[in-house]
């Protein structure tokens, strides 16, 4: 009998360099999803965290601490007021859906990081207008009533398709103003009244 064939070196080189090929996917693999799954636990657990009005008010010492300190007494805003109907702070500084809420952590991600370093100010800057999409959130039905009374809200959308600078919900809903009165929710008059005379005078009316 002939002696058994070896296996030549050319048939263990594929077997060799699928097993490197394997190796070197698994690892690319790790590099990549481990990252995505701490990035994940972080936010689900920010997400948590920003869920609690107490939260916010930790970093954001002034003016937020003074916001929050307001839930416990009389209503005397509208956000104040907005906390009688279990609503929390990122309802309303987040936009509508998961990227909303991403938008939103993002940017606590920033003044956490500001707050840690001891590089931000006092008092917090409002860097990004509340858009009306927040508020729409929950009041979806504000343009559904046609009459006279409510025609402020029914073109309100129409004056901004057409001016740029058009007023939104909070130029005339002011949320943590206190000169706001309680019977017309917290608006104040004379602020609504300029917003009024800037829609008319563009429309001509």
């Amino acid at each position: 009998m002939s002696p058994p064939k070896r296996a030549s070196k050319t048939s263990k080189r594929p077997v060799l360099f699928s097993r490197r090929l394997s190796r070197l996917a698994i690892t690319l693999g790790l590099i990549l999803v481990i990252p995505l799954l701490i990035a994940g636990f972080t936010g689900t657990a920010a997400m948590q965290f920003e869920n609690h009005d107490s939260f916010c008010a930790s970093c954001h010492s002034e003016p937020e601490s003074k916001y929050f300190q307001r839930e416990a007494s009389a209503p005397v805003d509208l956000a104040s007021f907005h906390t009688t109907k279990t609503t929390r702070c990122i309802d309303c500084h987040s936009n509508q859906g998961l990227p909303g809420r991403a938008v939103a952590l993002t940017l606590g991600a920033k003044d956490l990081f500001a707050f840690i370093t001891k590089h931000y100010s006092q008092p917090a800057p409002l860097t990004r207008k509340i858009a009306d999409g927040n508020c729409l959130k929950c009041h979806t039905d504000v343009s559904q009533n046609q009459d006279f009374n409510n025609h402020f809200h029914v073109f309100l959308s129409k004056w901004q398709s057409a001016d740029p600078n058009a007023a939104g919900c909070v130029d005339c809903h002011q949320s943590h103003l206190t000169n706001g009165d309680a019977s017309i929710g917290f608006l104040n008059q004379d602020t609504t009244t300029q917003v009024c005379q800037r829609c008319h005078s563009f429309a001509g009316g």
